[in-house]
This record gives C-alpha cells, structure tokens and sequence, in this order.
C-alpha cells in the first residue's frame, strides 16, 4: 500500500512539472495578459532571466530638463554648433550630417557616408537617449558626451578636420564670438568649450513620446492584443531583457552577437580595439530600443534593414563568425558567442509579435 502511495506521489509530481513546462511555454490568453500587466513594472511576471544578466525594470524616461539661463544658452550654442559645417575640413559636414532629427537623429543608411563621399564602418546610432549613456560609440571608447564630440571632427572618414583648424574657424566669426562669450565670458574658444556645448544640447534631447509611454500611463488598454504578447515574449520566452532592460532598453553592457564578420571582409572587433582584452573580441554595446522603429538599418553594421530580420537573427541564436583564426588580424583571438544567446525557436505568429512590440518603443 505504501509503495502505491509512493508511486502516485511521484506520478502527481511529474504531472505537475509537466504542467509547469506547458504553462510556461504556452502564451497566456489577451484576457489573462491584461491581468497580469494591469499594474506597475515591477509587479509584471518576472523576466526569465539567463545567469550573467544584469537586470533593471522597465520603467519611464525622466522628462526633458527645463533649462534656464545660462544652461539654456549653453544648450542652443551646442544645437547651432551640431549643426554647423565649419568646423569639418571641407566645411560641408556636421554632426547633423549623420545625425539628422528628421531621420530619428540617424541618417538611415547601413554605413554613414562621410568626408569626399567616404564611407565609414560602423551604423549612426540614433541620440534620443545618449543623455543616460555611461560610454559612448558602439565600442565605448568615449567616456562622456564630450568626450565624444571632438573624436568626429578629427576622423578621416567622418569630418576630415583638425582641432586647431576647427578653433581658429570657430574664433574667426563674429557670431560665434558673441555667443561664446555670453556664455563663458571673454577669452579665446577652444575645443572644450564646443564639447561642453555640443554636450548640453545632446542632454536635451529625448525621444519621442510612444504608445510605450501610453502603456506605462494607462496600462494595458493601450496595447493591442499582439503588442501585449510582444511585451510578454519580450520578458519571457524571446529572452530579449537580458540585455534591453530599464528605462532606456539597453544594459549599456557588450555583447557579441557572432555578427562581427571576423576574419572576413566586414570584420569589426568591436570593444576588442579599445581595451585588447580577448573577451571583447566582436562585443558592442547594447544599443537603447527606443524609438527604434524610426532608427533603421539596425547593429552596428546595419546589415538588418528591418526589425524582421533582427527578430529572425536572435531566433536562430545569434549569427555566425568563423571559429579559426583571422588572416586579416593575426593574433587577434577568436571571437566567443555570448553567453546569453539562446536559440529561441519562436513561431512566426511569437516573431510578429515581439516586432509590433518594438514598434510601440
């Protein structure tokens, strides 16, 4: 009799794992969904995290600063100065080129296209969030918004200039002399002082508000019933929040995603060229998701042109680099696929989902 006992206990508990499996597997029903997103982020069901995440919760953008006095004309000498040719060598670039608000503060291109129709590697990532950003470029060699802001003029591929160049020009016109001088008073303009205004106009910017804002506000009445599957997948079986979470949708962390090209025509090594640590070879940042519909090609190389493809390309685990050596970087080690990377196998019913979720970023 006691055996049988113990042969039903056991039974039942299978039973119950089995169950366990299926309902986390299977996506609740639009009514259950409701429910369970009716309150604020952090009482949401629990992201389904894989060891070595670094996990913040969702939640809202801190609003646009208003500034005043000397802040705000600090802010509008760094919006004329961001868009101002003058200071590239040819005198026909600025960060507007590559940085265009009409194009989600991209310039919609794979690769930008800079100095003498040059084309550069790398994606222009859209500035809606580079306020929050810890490290800047895909590569993170720029510690701080000024940082960042001379590094463009001084490209070859990008602005063709020089520094000196850039603060003889700037020094030469009246115009700018005025402005500089209302806000540092008298004295020569040197580099730093474009950064910091070219850095406070950056602060400014936000993006623009989404049916993901209505949804925070509102709650789940906001989103169709496919967006809300989206925003479940996202949390859960898609694994997206591993990486884009918080506020800004980005663990402002580097990740490869085996899509460095290593050791073939496209090759990037990513982090690898700024800190020579074998682990960064082919990791970027994790860019912020908001906004990201208006923000296309996507990765740092744009080799996605639709979010289709980027859903696709996590689905199948990542992509995938060579694992011998490279002959265009000898010595340089071979790339290791992150560990966070899973194969999904989301149905294409799952896949659509998740994209009309990123649109409502």
């Amino acid at each position: 009799m006691l055996r049988v006992f113990r042969l039903s206990c056991l039974i039942g508990a299978a039973a119950m794992l089995m169950g366990a499996v299926a309902l986390r597997d299977d996506n609740p029903p639009p009514d259950a969904l409701r429910q369970l997103y009716a309150g604020a982020p952090a009482s949401w069901p629990r992201p389904m995290l894989h060891d070595g995440a670094v996990f913040e919760e969702f939640g809202a953008l801190a609003p646009r600063p208003k500034l005043e006095g000397r802040e705000a004309a600090l802010a509008a000498l760094g919006e004329k100065l961001f868009n101002e040719p003058g200071l590239s060598g040819s005198g026909q670039i600025a960060c507007a080129s590559c940085h265009n608000r009409e194009l989600g503060f991209g310039d919609g291109l794979r690769t930008s296209f800079g100095h003498d129709r040059k084309r550069g590697t790398r994606n222009a990532q859209p500035l809606f969030t580079a306020a929050w950003m810890h490290e800047l470029f895909w590569d993170g060699r720029a510690p701080s918004l000024e940082a960042q802001s001379h590094l463009p003029i001084e490209n070859p591929v990008e602005m063709a200039g020089e520094i000196a160049a850039a603060e003889r020009w700037v020094n030469r016109q009246p115009g700018y002399r005025a402005e500089f001088e209302a806000v540092f008073g008298p004295g020569r303009i040197d580099i730093d002082h474009v950064a910091s205004a070219l850095g406070a106009f950056q602060r400014t910017l936000r993006p623009p508000r989404s049916k993901w804002d209505r949804m925070l506000e509102a709650g789940p009445q906001a989103f169709s019933d496919q967006e809300l599957l989206g925003l479940h997948l996202f949390r859960t079986k898609a694994g997206c929040a591993n990486c884009h979470n918080g506020p800004l949708f980005s663990d402002q962390r580097y990740h490869n995603l085996q899509i460095s090209f290593y050791g073939r025509r496209l090759e990037d090594l990513g982090r690898y060229t700024v800190t020579k640590d074998p682990v960064d070879v082919g990791r970027f940042r994790t860019p912020s998701l908001r906004a990201v519909r208006r923000t296309g090609p996507f990765m740092h190389n744009g080799i996605f042109p639709t979010l289709v493809g980027v859903v696709n390309m996590y689905n199948g685990g990542g992509g995938r680099d060579r694992q011998t050596p490279s002959e265009i970087s000898p010595g340089v080690p071979v790339p290791q696929p992150d560990p966070l990377l899973k194969r999904l196998d989301l149905t294409g019913e799952e896949r659509a989902a998740l994209v009309a979720f990123l649109e409502t970023l």
